[in-house]
């Protein structure tokens, strides 16, 4: 229990208070969140991409397990929430807008901050994380987007919005850079550097006001199973399948603690926007956002007890 305490205390509430800051912020100030998710999107996310990737050296081993556990974990996901959808006989809207509230995490301005505190003196575990955001990105402009208009959305605008993503970009600069033990002049260090530190404040403050627009409303008589699906059975999974790859030491304790992020931002945004039970999904993104200060809480303890780091 002690160690759970010292876990919240160190890793949990200070993302708690950054997002009680721009939640406060936005009641006060009416922050212009566009121009904050440009600043995160454009420059503060894909700077922290560069810096964390240029600095971890990943074998390409661990590459290829990363890539495999993504793989496998997001098969799962996609096929439990249809197989759940079915079997509960969810209409159409709502199965869509369940599944992503379950298939896509909030890997980003929730996930990365929590990794850099877990595995501040770890770039590898950072990278890790970056990795899943990357990842996560993809099936939201793919899996995402057909899995509530599929009709509206032909293959070249997905692309289109994929080739869009500036991270993207700064993972691949970062792989080059770091396999090919290329130099970064100081002149030029110091800056990236700078804008990869600010990018975990921001990014909490930017999700605490988003959080902040949320009307809470009478709950959806999906959103339970929607949490738990997300917060429970995600980790369930994802441990099933790191032991099942056989995996160890900060790769299965990033890739467990990446599993129990809550609900992406961005299936409530699809959601309204396509009109799929918006109501729905922005009660799944602050459910569950909420409830994860208890279950990422119980997930890093257990990652730590399951797969200790040798040195």
């Amino acid at each position: 229990m002690a160690v759970l305490s010292l876990i919240f205390l160190q890793i949990i509430l200070p993302l708690l208070i950054l997002l009680a800051v721009g939640a406060i912020l936005h009641k006060v100030f009416a922050l212009h969140l566009k121009s904050f998710s440009k600043l995160l999107t454009y420059c503060l996310l894909p700077a922290n991409t560069f810096v964390n990737i240029y600095q971890s050296r990943m074998p390409l081993a661990i590459f290829g397990q990363i890539i495999l556990f993504l793989l496998l974990f997001s098969t799962f996901s996609i096929s439990f929430t249809e197989i759940i959808s079915r079997v509960t006989k969810m209409d159409r809207k709502t199965a869509a807008t369940y599944k992503n509230s379950v298939v896509l995490m909030n890997s980003a301005n929730y996930g990365i901050p929590v990794s850099q505190m877990v595995f501040h003196a770890n770039p590898l575990g950072v990278s890790i994380q970056l990795f899943v955001m990357i990842f996560q990105n993809l099936l939201t402009f793919t899996y995402g987007i057909f899995n509530l208009v599929s009709a509206k959305s032909g293959g070249r605008s997905v692309i289109k919005e994929l080739f869009k993503l500036p991270m993207l970009y700064a993972l691949l600069l970062g792989l080059i850079c770091a396999g090919f033990r290329i130099e970064i002049p100081p002149i030029l260090w110091k800056p990236v550097e700078n804008m990869a530190d600010a990018f975990l404040a921001v990014a909490l403050i930017t999700l605490g006001a988003q959080i902040a627009t949320i009307r809470p409303g009478k709950p959806h008589p999906v959103l339970y199973l929607s949490t738990f699906s997300r917060l429970v059975i995600g980790p369930g999974a994802a441990l099933g399948i790191i032991f099942l790859l056989g995996l160890d030491g900060t790769v299965a304790q990033s890739l467990f603690i990446a599993s129990s992020f809550p609900t992406s931002r961005n299936s409530s945004i699809l959601a309204l926007e396509y009109n799929n039970h918006p109501d729905l999904a922005a009660q799944a993104v602050l459910i569950s956002t909420l409830f994860s200060t208890v279950t990422v809480t119980l997930v890093v303890w257990l990652a730590g007890i399951l797969f200790p780091v040798t040195t």
